[in-house]
């Protein structure tokens, strides 16, 4: 027969095996409740962004995001800080466009904090010639806004609108 200090210590070993399992159920409905959350703050900016919206970075990303565009060439590298990105990548190439690039198509998955958009984008440049492109961004979320992105995309046709079409002047006009 049993002692009884053996049946108190086996009987608080199985309260605290049931209170860590509870608590690894709550950790995992609060990373699957983080992660839902997370996906829906993309897709409905992506939303917004695709019926004609704007403001679509500035409501994204955090103000001191990490953003790396992968490959080769002069677009390629990493911008830290949404300002320096929005300045050095989406503003020259915006300029150059006649209609923005929009989304028109997308597919969102989501992994803990990591959200992953594959998307199309089609927008019009300056001198007539369509612009498409096909994106992969992997936005790693923190408090309900992007802190790291890593976007892959094809740079030729990016950095051939960069290239073909002239800056606007300083005062706005075009050239």
């Amino acid at each position: 027969m049993p002692s009884p200090t053996s049946c108190r210590i086996r009987a608080v070993l199985v309260i605290l095996g049931v209170l860590a399992l509870l608590s690894q159920s709550a950790n995992a409905a609060d990373a699957t409740d983080a992660e839902s959350r997370n996906k829906r703050i993309v897709t409905e900016a992506f939303d917004h962004w695709a019926s004609g919206g704007t403001g679509f970075f500035d409501e994204l990303l955090a103000t001191d995001v990490v953003w790396t565009i992968k490959g080769s060439g002069p677009s390629a590298g990493t911008l830290r800080g949404r300002d320096v990105f929005l300045d050095r990548a989406v503003h020259p190439f915006a300029s150059r466009l006649s209609t923005p690039v929009r989304p028109v198509n997308r597919q969102v998955w989501a992994d803990g904090e990591h959200v992953i958009v594959h998307w199309d984008g089609e927008g019009m440049a300056r001198d007539g010639v369509a612009y498409r492109n096909s994106y992969a961004w992997i936005l790693r979320m923190r408090s309900g806004k992007a802190a790291e992105v890593t976007a892959f995309l094809d740079l030729t046709p990016y950095d051939d609108v960069l290239r073909r079409i002239p800056a606007p002047a300083a005062n706005g006009e075009h050239p």
